[in-house]
């Protein structure tokens, strides 16, 4: 399999200016603006921040915490990764998950940009001695298509699932369909040139042993302070050294309700199909949703490799556990509809913990 620009050149890279472990593990270096622990930061600096909503309950307490330190919601936008693109597939995501941040975003009144490559997961996956395709970026002053420069690369092919990896050329979904969206959209808006930009993201040490080892604080990948269009921007992650019970009581301060992976059981909110789902969680698909595990089911005899690492295909899979039971009958009615019609926000004192909270089940990325 051929992808050398992306997955030898850039993404490398970029996951070591991220402290993704894709090389070795991440240093401080408080000279150089890297710091390992970094809970708190002066947020007044920065003319923009950027925080990447994913629809879980860390980026949402990430945003929680922005709020509580004070930080302007002028100062503030939302950027969503469509995981599965615009352009028809549904294969991987929930289909309320746009929409629910669409929602959540006009709860706070603030903005929300989303971001995808053109053909989504299912694209890229099915890639067959192609380049690249583009991304699409909304922007304050609309929708951009950024083309692949096809004179620095040469065609590639995919043909078979991501794989549980901490290397993100194995697990190519997060890097191809998250991260590089996000380079893009930073390095090719010139409203960020000249600016202070402050780039957020949810992740928690607490999750895995990988996560573990992340910088709190850092130059971002797309850092050009020193360069002619003086664009500083920092990756911060200021709920790293959170506990879950931190975060669901941010939650509960501000009433923002579970958002319907936990509510269903989930204990993390991630893909609806993600690569790292356990057996359990295959097999409450393939109970609670019956025929959401048939696309996958037909790529796995396509491309003759499966979803699973130990290569058992997904229906022998959801047959090694037994399904949650699911009881919140709302969560699963709104888990199977494209439009977001829950209540975002609780009522006061309406507010509850879901089932999913303080699950190990296996579900998001690690």
């Amino acid at each position: 399999m051929s992808h050398a620009f992306d997955d030898q050149m850039i993404l490398p890279g970029l996951g070591d200016s991220l402290g993704l472990n894709l090389r070795e593990p991440p240093r401080s270096t408080h000279e150089h603006g890297v710091f390992f622990s970094a809970p708190s930061i002066d947020l007044d600096g920065y003319d923009r921040i950027v925080l990447c909503m994913s629809g879980g309950k860390d980026s949402i307490a990430s945003l929680l915490h922005l709020l509580d330190e004070g930080v302007d919601p002028a100062a503030i936008e939302l950027w969503h990764h469509d995981v599965d693109g615009r352009e028809g597939s549904t294969l991987m995501d929930w289909p309320f998950m746009a929409d629910y941040n669409r929602k959540l975003a006009q709860s706070f009144d603030l903005p929300l940009y989303f971001s995808w490559l053109e053909g989504g997961f299912e694209g890229e996956m099915c890639k067959e001695n192609a380049h690249g395709r583009p991304h699409k970026v909304e922007t304050p002053e609309g929708l951009i298509t950024l083309e692949r420069d096809t004179r620095r690369s040469k065609p590639g092919t995919r043909l078979k699932f991501p794989q549980v990896s901490a290397s993100l050329q194995t697990r190519w979904c997060s890097s191809a369909l998250k991260i590089d969206v996000g380079r893009r959209a930073l390095n090719n808006q010139s409203r960020f040139d000249g600016k202070r930009v402050l780039f957020v993201t949810g992740e928690r040490r607490e999750e895995s042993s990988n996560r573990a080892k992340y910088n709190q604080m850092e130059p971002h990948a797309c850092d050009r302070r020193a360069g002619l269009k003086a664009r500083h921007v920092d990756a911060w992650r200021p709920v790293l050294h959170w506990s879950e019970e931190q975060v669901w009581d941010a939650l509960e301060r501000y009433g923002v309700t579970a958002p319907v992976p936990y509510r269903l059981g989930w204990g993390r909110s991630s893909c609806m199909k993600c690569i790292f789902n356990d057996p359990t969680i295959w097999a409450t698909l393939r109970h609670h949703f019956p025929g959401s595990l048939d696309a996958i089911a037909a790529y796995e005899q396509r491309f003759g490799t499966t979803i699973h690492r130990k290569k058992i295909p997904i229906k022998d899979l959801s047959r090694q556990a037994e399904p949650m039971a699911i009881q919140d009958a709302e969560a699963l009615d709104q888990a199977m509809r494209t439009e977001y019609t829950l209540p975002v926000r609780s009522e006061p004192g309406a507010w509850g913990l879901p089932k999913g909270a303080y699950s190990r089940s296996g579900c998001g990325p690690s």
